[in-house]
């Protein structure tokens, strides 16, 4: 222990964070300040990883979960040789790899992309989640610890709730929060908008907590060390810290506390940038130089951690060769591939709800695919995960050989949990409730998008026809929003969501195998609660016509030229089959139907399968129980689509499809009248 390097070191990552958000003109400066001796003694004395090899599966994980701090993790990174000089330099820049708020970067130690407040910390519960889960299966060895870092904003956030709760009531000793509480947020103190007592909250949980004063180098240690030491709960540190540490006014008097050093260069501040440089011992003309001294610290410390790593790769090579097949069975689950699954041989009876054929799905999966964790928020036995959950069990305290999540009534932080078992790695996330319910898993759904992973969600009853529930229960507009996401794309280029919504069992099945074999964007599928008539097999195999549902739309009704073509997803696609069935016996019309799973996967096929599936010189004619807008990009500016453009009503379902219009009787007219208007037209 040497306390003037510590200081220094500290004093550096100050430094660094007040000159790039200086250069920049733009950022958070106060925070960091106020966080750099925790991360200083975390990392240097703590934080067990490989600094030649980032991406080893058993380091331990920093979550950040106040994203506007992050000039805090790339001057700590930057010391640790992560980060070249001009890389903190060009912070905020275009094309640099220093964003305002972090993002996954896990060569550079990003573990998550974080900036809305409260997700990060949630993903690092995730971790924490998936940690335990391998630990189960794998062995004690597997000890690697996940660190979270909140402030007062993500304390605030709600989400906080729903990750205290369940990070406690699971006992994720593993888990351990640095609470940087400085009593200061962006536009007020917290003495405004806050009078609760959060470690009382913490411990109602099931939290071990302790107070500490989080500039007090031997205090932080000692916290760490117990937190590592805990053997039954989460750690939450809450570290009383000064928000802008270090700053110095232009007449030399400190000026430190102020809610002002938040979100803005101190220069704009009643700081002055110069004298702050110079009190924390930095240089003002080389702002992004590494101290002599910390520079030799860390070159040191970099050779001893990754001569730590090599003695605990040592030891799991040891249990590598004493356990080679559960050795191989770690690699597959850390390689991300899937098992050999055989989707058609998975039995459904006639007319299921596809939420049912999921459920059956979820059973063959439950038997075959051994590294997944399916969470309901308490709903697993009406969105039929309960499927999985019969072939397994809940995880539990003390017990994590199941794999069922009972996430309890919290979406979001279900969605954020699944995005931090993703990110862990080794695990495939499921996450199921009600599609309405999606809205309160936008924030997540979101993330998952912009990190690329491979999250499954699995949302239930997926229309009006809900029924008796009423218009606060009825999906109308959730589709719509989803469906944007598979026309948003990722930073890979790719569109970012990959939404399903199947017609009948045999697609629902196809939908399983497309979103498994999804890992690099999250999936969601959008399933039935009323039972639906399946689709009639055009040759031997329904199951076999539906695989043509991975181009993201086919004919499920073919025609030689036929005088219009109806389009539809979902349980729709049986009513169209219906109408198809009356305009052809009564109207002697030739009618094709297609059914468009997927518009996003649909646009990546060729033009000429697409034209194949979806003629644009014929009539087309679309129907969704959702907006309109759902299917009109597919049929056109000269096709016409039937949808729902109003809040659903309390009554049967049958009943709402008759007053709705969405009966092959009333769809049939609906289509006739079309067509004779596009003939009208043409003459």
């Amino acid at each position: 222990m040497n306390k003037n390097i510590d200081q220094r070191s500290a004093d550096n990552i100050r430094a660094l964070a007040v000159a790039m958000v200086e250069k920049a003109n733009s950022g958070h400066p106060g925070g960091p300040m106020g966080g750099a001796d925790f991360m200083h003694i975390l990392y240097s004395e703590f934080f067990n990883y490989d600094p030649s090899d980032m991406t080893w599966p058993f380091r331990d994980r920093f979550f950040m979960d106040a994203g506007h701090l992050s000039t805090l993790m790339y001057a700590q990174y930057y010391l640790l040789g992560n980060y070249a000089k001009e890389d903190v330099a060009n912070f905020r820049q275009w094309g640099s790899i220093t964003p305002g708020h972090p993002e996954v970067d896990v060569a550079r130690g990003i573990e998550n992309t974080s900036g809305p407040l409260g997700q990060g910390h949630t993903m690092g519960v995730g971790a924490a989640i998936a940690a335990k889960f391998l630990k189960a299966r794998f062995g004690d060895w597997m000890n690697h610890k996940v660190y979270g870092f909140i402030s007062d904003g993500g304390v605030q956030e709600e989400i906080s709730q729903g990750a205290g709760r369940i990070a406690g009531h699971l006992g994720l000793n593993n888990f351990i929060m640095f609470f940087d509480s400085n009593d200061i947020q962006l536009s007020t103190s917290t003495d405004e908008v806050t009078s609760e007592d959060t470690a009382k909250k913490y411990e109602a949980w099931g939290w071990k907590v302790v107070t500490i004063d989080g500039h007090n180098h031997d205090e932080i240690r000692q916290a760490l060390n117990d937190a590592n030491n805990e053997t039954e709960k989460p750690t939450l540190i809450i570290g009383k810290t000064i928000m802008g540490k270090g700053a110095v006014a232009a007449d030399g008097s400190m000026f430190e506390g102020y809610c002002e050093l938040h979100g803005q260069p101190i220069g704009h501040t009643g700081a002055d940038y110069e004298k702050t440089l110079l009190n924390l011992g930095a240089s003002v003309e080389s702002p992004f130089d590494i101290y002599d001294d910390v520079s030799a610290f860390y070159k040191n410390l970099i050779s001893e951690k990754t001569a730590q790593a090599a003695k605990k790769k040592a030891t799991i090579n040891a249990w590598r060769n004493e356990n080679k097949a559960l050795a191989d069975k770690l690699d597959f689950f850390l390689s991300g591939k899937l098992p050999e699954l055989d989707f058609e041989s998975i039995e459904h009876k006639a007319g299921l709800a596809t939420r049912a054929a999921s459920s059956n799905v979820l059973a063959y999966l439950a038997d075959n695919v051994e590294n997944m964790i399916v969470s309901s928020a308490d709903l697993s036995n009406s969105d039929k995960t309960d499927g999985f959950l019969k072939k397994s069990s809940a995880l539990q305290k003390g017990d994590f050989s199941g794999s069922f999540l009972q996430a309890g009534v919290a979406e979001l932080t279900m969605s954020c949990i699944a995005n931090g078992i993703a990110l862990h790695g080794g695990i495939i996330p499921v996450v199921a409730t009600f599609f309405v319910f999606s809205d309160y898993m936008k924030p997540a759904i979101r993330l998952s998008g912009i990190q690329e992973l491979g999250v499954k969600y699995v949302w239930t009853h997926d229309a009006f026809r809900v029924g008796e529930d009423g218009p606060t229960h009825q999906p109308v507009e959730q589709e719509a929003q989803i469906r944007l996401l598979e026309k948003l794309k990722n930073h890979s280029g790719k569109p970012s969501f990959l939404a399903l919504r199947p017609a009948d069992s045999a697609e629902t099945s196809v939908a399983w195998k497309m979103a498994l074999e999804n890992n690099a964007t999250p999936t969601g599928l959008i399933l039935s609660r009323q039972g639906i008539k399946d689709i009639p097999a055009q040759g031997q195999s329904r199951y076999h016509e539906a695989l043509e549902a991975t181009k993201g739309g086919y004919l499920v009704k073919k025609v030689d030229n036929p005088d219009v073509v109806l389009i539809a997803n979902g349980s729709e696609v049986s009513t169209l089959i219906d109408a198809a069935q009356i305009l052809e016996e009564k109207e002697n019309l030739k009618v094709s139907i297609a059914s468009i799973i997927s518009e996003g996967v649909f646009r990546q096929q060729s033009k000429a399968y697409q034209e194949s599936v979806i003629p644009k010189n014929k009539p087309l004619y679309g129907l969704t129980a959702g907006l309109p807008v759902n299917l009109e990009g597919l049929v056109g500016e000269n096709g016409k689509v039937f949808g729902l453009e109003h809040f659903g009503y309390s009554a049967p379902a049958k009943v709402l499809d008759d007053k709705f219009g969405f009966t092959g009787e009333k769809v049939a007219k609906n289509v006739l009248e079309y067509i004779n208007e596009t003939v009208s037209v043409k003459q």
